[in-house]
């Protein structure tokens, strides 16, 4: 395999959210262990992993009374579990208001599976990965076409309201006519739950990835 496809000591940001290639995540810095990471990631231009929690939760919760005698190697913290299957985050937008606190808005790039994992001493992941390929550019068939026009039309209504295009939830050039991209913006948009959103993110075929999506869509009545 080529190390072209491999990261060492990738440093990860689980989140109660799944970004997905293409996608924009914005986030609010203000633990120890990830004010470090970023202003590092920001400086190097280098990217981070964002993973989807399974267990515990974004913020280092402290354990209960039993946890914490759980024996050697345990510590004071909640255990944190989470997805093997992540997508790398590149920054931005970097702005540090005040002393302890960072905004950040981050793009989704390549997905990758994690092979090995550790936990550093102050509560940071890191991770050995390899990188997932891209999806193929698959044109939408006519059977899905409403998935790409209703999205098309809530773009244009949220351009109507004067949504500034900084403030847009997704990014340009539009690909209405891509299997991969209007199922991963609708993945992004829709309120279905965490699990779902990562089975879907994790798909390889992006054509069974919209039908998916254009099922939840007929049952919610969006696409009608």
């Amino acid at each position: 395999m080529s190390d072209a496809l491999m990261l060492t000591s990738l440093p990860l940001f689980p989140l109660g959210a799944v970004l997905y290639p293409g996608g924009v995540l914005p986030l609010r810095i203000f633990e120890v262990r990830y004010l470090d990471m970023i202003g590092k990631c920001h400086k190097a231009g280098a990217p981070f992993g964002v993973v989807s929690l399974t267990k515990g939760s974004e913020v280092r919760q402290r354990a209960d009374a039993t946890a914490r005698s759980a024996g050697p190697g345990s510590d004071s913290f909640a255990p944190e579990a989470f997805s093997t299957i992540g997508t790398l985050a590149t920054i931005r937008d970097f702005s540090a208001p005040q002393p302890g606190l960072m905004t950040i808005s981050c793009i989704g790039a390549q997905r990758f599976e994690i092979s090995r994992r550790e936990k550093l001493k102050h509560g940071l992941w890191i991770a050995d990965v390899t990188r997932l390929a891209d999806d193929q550019t698959v044109k939408i068939p006519d059977d899905l076409q409403n998935t790409a026009i209703a999205l098309d039309k809530l773009i244009k209504s949220l351009q109507a309201r004067g949504t500034p295009d900084a403030q847009m939830p997704l990014l340009t050039p539009y690909r209405m006519d891509d299997c991969g991209w209007v199922a991963n913006r609708w993945c992004e948009l829709l309120p279905i739950q965490l699990e779902l959103k990562q089975r879907l993110m994790q798909l390889d075929n992006p054509l069974v990835r919209l039908e998916l999506v254009s099922d939840i869509l007929e049952r919610t009545g969006i696409s009608l």
